[in-house]
């Protein structure tokens, strides 16, 4: 089996889930916990078995030494390797070193990368799943807030068509001064 490709499917697949997740003003913590529930229900929507802050091959650091680092959400797949995922708004160098861990353990690694636009992709085989999302400055010493409200692309709505067909003019009365009197 491919891995590459594997972790391409994957990675499509998640992010074709949480194309239509939503959301209003949540915090930094809600809004990763969201993702980490919509990736789960994804996972099981797979038929996969899901774990939650799953062990990771990659140690803690000292003074947490002789501890694991922990994953987000971690899948295990029938006939198919692992699936790791984890959920960030932050570029961080030691979550990029965790999945690479994860990916010579033979896991497929995805780093899903929210917040605003300007992500920086990650070196293979990390595959980046981003979900854009719009902030604002909340109430005195609340933080931020972030949402995420669909993409649609609708058409133009309708027009109503003369009654003298389309194309052709229709003559609007307009009235003059003595008439308005």
């Amino acid at each position: 089996m491919d891995l590459g490709l594997d972790g391409e499917r994957v990675a499509a697949s998640l992010a074709h889930r949480l194309d239509g997740l939503t959301f209003v003003d949540l915090t930094t913590d809600q809004v990763t916990a969201r993702l980490v529930d919509a990736v789960a229900e994804w996972a099981t929507g797979e038929g996969w078995r899901v774990y939650r802050r799953a062990a990771s091959v990659v140690p803690l650091p000292p003074p947490l030494s002789g501890r694991q680092s922990v994953l987000d959400v971690a899948c295990a797949r029938p006939d198919r390797p692992p699936v790791v995922v984890e959920v960030d708004h932050t570029d961080r160098r030691r979550t990029v070193e965790k999945l690479l861990a994860e990916a010579g353990a033979g896991r497929v690694p995805i780093w899903l990368r929210w917040g605003v636009p300007g992500f920086t992709a990650p070196p293979a085989p990390i595959r980046m799943v981003a979900v854009e999302v719009s902030r604002r400055n909340g109430p005195a010493g609340q933080g931020r807030l972030y949402s995420r409200r669909p993409v649609v692309d609708r058409p133009a709505p309708p027009h109503s068509v003369p009654a003298g067909g389309p194309g052709d003019p229709v003559a609007l009365p307009i009235p003059t001064l003595a008439e308005a009197d």
